[in-house]
């Protein structure tokens, strides 16, 4: 690899890392909240447009997932349901339903930090995004998965305690 190709990878990955990071700000949110510690950014033209946390517990919905929320913000944002040319990050690697709504919302690009091994749908349990949908996204993980895996790690002991103690 070159130098210029070098550097270039560099700028590349600290941009990815600051956005990342702005989604790991808002799964802090959900962890104060006491809601799984999940946040999302929506990327276009490199800004920000849109960001949300999961709030689950507080909508009592099953579709107020981080990255769910965050699409439909930047959907409203841009007056069009295509997100065509919008990135999405997330702490955590999208399930089935938040996949799909991706291929739906026509999304660029995928970056996620930890992998779900129990319901994520880019790789680890299924992978929608390799299906002959009329879309493909893109996708990119492990960008803070250490720190994002920390944190949902820390929300379910924090979760098990409670519910252990209420016994």
């Amino acid at each position: 690899m070159s130098q210029e190709q070098d550097n270039v990878m560099k700028l590349l990955e600290k941009k990815h890392y600051k956005y990342m990071k702005e989604a790991f700000k808002e799964a802090q949110k959900a962890f104060l909240k006491d809601e799984v510690p999940v946040g999302a950014v929506v990327v276009y033209n490199d800004k920000i447009i849109a960001r949300a946390h999961n709030l689950r517990e507080k909508n009592q919905s099953f579709m107020a997932h981080a990255e769910f929320l965050a699409m439909q913000k930047a959907s409203k944002k841009l007056g069009s349901w295509r997100l065509e040319d919008c990135d999405v990050y997330v702490t955590l690697e999208p399930c089935p339903m938040c996949a799909g709504a991706m291929i739906q919302g026509r999304v660029r690009h995928v970056y996620y930090a930890a992998q779900d091994n129990k319901a994520g749908a880019t790789g680890s349990v299924i992978d929608l995004f390799e299906t002959p949908f009329n879309h493909k996204v893109l996708k990119t993980g492990g960008i803070m998965a250490d720190e994002s895996k920390e944190l949902l790690q820390t929300f379910f002991k924090k979760l098990r305690e409670k519910w252990h103690f209420s016994l």
